[in-house]
């Protein structure tokens, strides 16, 4: 049975951020002060969404359905409504219903852990995590770089993460790659560990085109 939706304070933001991120932002729009007020003052987490249309400042934009919660690890306070803030993302939140924007975006949210689906095989996982190490060694190897370890590279360095979860694995690996944001909305709104294994694919074929295509010099 689904839990009851609970409401929460958004965060609509320009870039989709998928579980287990970090998240620094700069507040200084009234509104959003506000947000920062009212979740630490309760030790609340806050929802951060994708815009679909409009701009992060000034209201009136439009807003994705599917986000992550944010917990607020650090604020500062800069006074005159100024906040500087070190958040991490979580798990995975679905919107119910938009609420009112007063005086800050708010909607009730159910968390959205995977639905079941085809298994994602650890062969699977292996092959994709190849596929981004080898786009990764291709921009190191152009600019005479020297890359960290496997395990830092692929994200499977962070205590967060349990990479025994095929779901969580492709999350830790989508958010390493570089991806734009509607290709990483595509990976946070698959519904299944295995639908988002087709959605990062997809991404990371594209990714990688762009990557040979400039590195070619054409």
């Amino acid at each position: 049975m689904a839990p009851e939706p609970v409401e929460l304070a958004i965060f609509p933001l320009e870039s989709a951020l998928l579980p287990h991120q970090e998240l620094p932002l700069r507040i200084f729009e009234p509104r959003y002060a506000a947000l920062v007020r009212h979740c630490v003052g309760r030790g609340e987490p806050f929802g951060v969404v994708l815009i679909s249309q409009g701009r992060e400042v000034g209201g009136g934009e439009s807003r994705c359905d599917v986000g992550t919660l944010a917990e607020i690890n650090e604020c500062i306070d800069h006074g005159e409504g100024r906040y500087e803030l070190h958040c991490r993302t979580g798990e995975r939140i679905r919107i119910c219903e938009w609420l009112p924007d007063a005086p800050y975006p708010r909607a009730t949210v159910r968390p959205w852990p995977d639905e079941p689906g085809e298994p994602v095989t650890d062969a699977q996982c292996l092959d994709i995590e190849d596929r981004v190490m080898a786009l990764f060694e291709r921009v190191a190897t152009a600019r005479g770089a020297q890359l960290p370890g496997r395990d830092v590279v692929l994200g499977r360095a962070d205590p967060a993460v349990d990479t025994s979860d095929a779901g969580q694995r492709l999350f830790a690996l989508a958010a390493r790659v570089p991806i734009g944001p509607a290709d990483r909305y595509s990976v946070l709104a698959a519904p299944s560990a295995a639908e988002r294994l087709l959605a990062l694919r997809e991404a990371l074929d594209s990714v990688t085109a762009i990557v040979e295509f400039e590195l070619s010099g054409n």
